[in-house]
């Protein structure tokens, strides 16, 4: 019987042992073993349950406990989840976590530590809860060189956005609606502005990539000042607006971005709606690869912990193995990476500012809204960031310009 602790019993922990108690059977015949809770890690207690007797505030008594042999870490943040995993790790326990924030800060010194003492540091579910990305992408697409990674990879904000667009609502009115129905947090900045999908595609980089992908090196935008009108303009152009986050390979070199971008319906991304997370893998051998389903949610995201400890008691002794390295990788500067602008321009002088456009912008697509009479826009040409930030700029300080009021990226 292979005994394990959970440290946090909130929405994921308590799914954890959900799913261990339900599918008790079939766990111990695809892990080779019976699986076992013997602690749970939580500063609450929880009188007349199942898991009354289990419950541990002292994190020590895990960690000293040689029965213990596995460690599902589900408390989230960085701290104390960071000192808690290392020293399990230390004493040869192997962890499990769902953890993203965890994983995009310490995971290649974690996967580091757990080769050491050779022991398993995994994390299915801090990329795609339910959806199974890591495994793929360490096992299954290894005789690949991967050059695209890009994602859903955030239920909220897609959730959001396909409101937005589906009944011409503003952000505001929908991010209350998702925060009653429990999609939101109270607080939803790391969704709404993009910060939990940078971390996911940080994650899916360096993996894919080998070497260490930094958060905090990523040009990262949310989707607060997408408009309906955005969406307007999405429709007339028979395009959805999706927060993507995007890493890919050119020329040797890697860039990584998240932003809200305006993409074509043969974009199969752009058919992925509500809550749904799906990531889209492209390599020189296999070609495309997608992975769809709920991103986030008790059961899926706890299945996904699950699978991990299986995966762990299968390889008792062995590292399993991940190309993740210490060794940092520099990104391309944001002001290079190729792009589209969809732009958006309030004024009351149409033929003066089409003439600025075109003097600025050279030659560019204009698009017009039916009874829109105060403002125009259009598509640029193909460029850098920089070049087209630079247009931008300069275009807002042209007489006609009362106000630049959108600036998307797009692909057709």
């Amino acid at each position: 019987m292979i005994k394990i602790a959970i440290l946090g019993y909130g929405t994921v922990g308590s799914g954890i042992y959900e799913v261990l108690e339900t599918n008790k059977e079939s766990i111990t015949k695809k892990a080779g073993h019976g699986i076992s809770v013997k602690y749970i890690l939580d500063l609450k207690d929880f009188p007349g349950t199942p898991i009354e007797k289990l419950v541990t505030k002292n994190y020590n008594e895990i960690l000293e406990d040689p029965e213990v042999q596995v460690v599902a870490e589900v408390m989230g943040g960085v701290e104390p989840a960071y000192t808690f995993v290392k020293g399990a790790l230390e004493k040869g326990k192997s962890v499990v976590t769902s953890n993203k924030e965890l994983v995009a800060k310490h995971g290649a010194e974690l996967l580091e530590t757990a080769r050491a003492n050779k022991v398993n540091f995994l994390f299915e579910a801090s990329v795609g809860g339910g959806i199974p990305i890591i495994r793929p992408l360490n096992q299954s697409l290894t005789a690949d060189e991967i050059y695209e990674i890009t994602g859903i990879l955030n239920g909220t904000t897609n959730f959001i956005l396909t409101k937005m667009f589906n009944e011409g609502r503003e952000f505001e009115e929908v991010l209350k609606e998702a925060q009653e129905l429990g999609y939101a947090e109270r607080n939803p900045a790391a969704d709404v502005e993009g910060h939990d999908a940078c971390r996911k595609i940080a994650i899916l980089s360096s993996l894919a990539f080998g070497m260490n992908v930094s958060y905090e090196d990523i040009h990262t935008e949310g989707i607060t000042r997408v408009s309906t009108r955005d969406m307007e303009y999405a429709k007339h152009l028979g395009c959805e607006i999706k927060l993507l986050a995007t890493s890919r390979k050119q020329d040797h070199k890697v860039y990584a971005m998240v932003a809200p971008m305006m993409i074509g319906k043969e974009n199969p991304l752009s058919n992925v709606h509500d809550v749904f997370n799906a990531i889209f893998v492209k390599g020189n051998v296999i070609g495309d690869v997608m992975f769809y389903g709920r991103g986030a949610g008790k059961l899926p995201t706890a299945s996904a912990v699950v699978a991990d400890i299986v995966d762990v008691v299968k390889h008792m002794g062995t590292s399993i193995i991940s190309h993740w390295s210490t060794e940092k990788m520099e990104l391309m500067d944001t002001e290079k990476i190729p792009a589209t602008y969809f732009v958006t321009v309030k004024t009351d002088f149409h033929a003066a500012i089409r003439d600025a456009v075109n003097k600025v912008f050279g030659e560019v697509e204009f698009v017009q809204l039916e009874g829109v009479e105060d403002e125009i826009a259009f598509i640029s040409g193909k460029s850098t960031e920089g070049d087209l930030q630079e247009k931008v700029r300069k275009l807002a300080q042209e007489a006609p310009v009362t106000e630049i009021a959108s600036v998307l990226r797009m692909e057709r």
